[in-house]
């Protein structure tokens, strides 16, 4: 007491016991932030931890689904490999027969010639017999798969004769139905031809020996100035009475003629190589196909049928005479009428 009396008469200050405390909490709190932080990295390993096992289960299922990916790639081989394969095991099965069958042999000696050996070389002969046994058990094994190996070459080479067999019918049917087809489109194109010759020979004697009208080849043609004026597609007077008697001809002939035989008449249109001079036509082909349309047209009218005719516009392209006359050039204007199949 006398002392606390003493200090507290001093006049100076003591800051040692203030320190003190401060230096003890900085000390507690530093422990208190070593315990959260060893806490906090405890937990984080944990976690860490259970990561890598998901991450090592993930890479397990990874691993399965490649080997799965690979078994899955060896089942999708062809037939051809599979062959290959058996007839490459038969072979290999084989070579293994013999060189067992040359050991079992070769053990069978041996155990022949040891019977005259000595008891010690028993245990050795036995060995070998039990040696040989193995062998003989693999070798019928062998031999089963060489016969099941067999049977497998022999249904694949079955099936390949079977299927050759049925390619050669099949070629023997295309080649008969070709040869059939063939014959009967020759009776055909005789007997439009017949018809034909009819026709050319009706209206031969019908039209008479004109200059303007003449028959060349399997074509009936007629001069564009019969039909048309110069460069016009409108049918003149004296043309529709010549279609007229071409339009009786052709309605007897489609009475005569079988349905079967799919015949046409194709009226051809033809013009000169000199160029079409009026607003109407824009070219010689357009001239030549208005022309035969007009014909096709009026042939309708008088009660040919549509399906028995064909409107063909050529131009100039297939003169009859390629000189630059003007007889070349009137030759050249013409129209044709082709008695043909559609």
């Amino acid at each position: 007491m006398a002392l606390a009396r003493g200090r507290r008469g001093d006049t100076s200050f003591n800051y040692w016991p203030g320190f003190v405390d401060a230096l003890s909490t900085l000390v507690l709190s530093i422990v208190f932030l070593l315990s959260v932080f060893l806490v906090v990295q405890f937990f984080l390993s944990q976690e860490v931890t259970g990561k890598d096992k998901a991450l090592e289960q993930l890479n397990a299922k990874i691993a399965q689904l490649n080997e799965l990916l690979s078994l899955e790639k060896l089942g999708k081989l062809t037939l051809d490999d599979q062959v290959s394969s058996l007839k490459a095991g038969l072979a290999s099965a084989e070579s293994e027969r013999d060189r067992i069958k040359g050991l079992y042999e070769g053990l069978a000696a041996a155990g022949n010639d040891a019977q005259g050996k000595s008891s010690e070389l028993g245990k050795a002969l036995d060995s070998e017999k039990a040696v040989s046994a193995r062998a003989l058990a693999q070798i019928e094994v062998l031999n089963q798969q060489i016969s099941a190996l067999r049977r497998q070459l022999a249904a694949l080479e079955e099936a390949l004769d079977v299927s050759e067999k049925r390619d050669k019918e099949s070629q023997n049917r295309i080649a008969d139905l070709g040869s059939r087809l063939n014959v009967a489109l020759a009776q055909r194109v005789q007997e439009l031809s017949r018809y034909r010759s009819e026709f050319f020979g009706r209206l031969r004697a019908i039209l008479g020996n004109r200059p303007d009208i003449r028959i060349v080849g399997d074509r009936f043609v007629f001069q564009s100035e019969v039909f048309f004026d110069t460069g016009q597609a409108v049918l003149l007077p004296e043309g529709r009475a010549e279609l007229d008697t071409l339009a009786t001809a052709l309605i007897d002939l489609d009475k005569k003629i079988p349905n079967e035989i799919p015949w046409v008449l194709r009226v051809d249109g033809h013009t000169d190589v000199r160029p079409v001079n009026g607003p109407n036509f824009k070219s010689n082909w357009d001239l030549s196909a208005a022309r035969s349309i007009s014909v096709v047209q009026y042939l309708i009218s008088l009660g040919v049928s549509a399906q028995r005719l064909v409107a063909a516009g050529f131009g100039e392209f297939q003169p009859l005479d390629t000189a630059n006359t003007e007889e070349a050039y009137k030759r050249n204007r013409r129209i044709e009428l082709k008695l043909t199949e559609r």
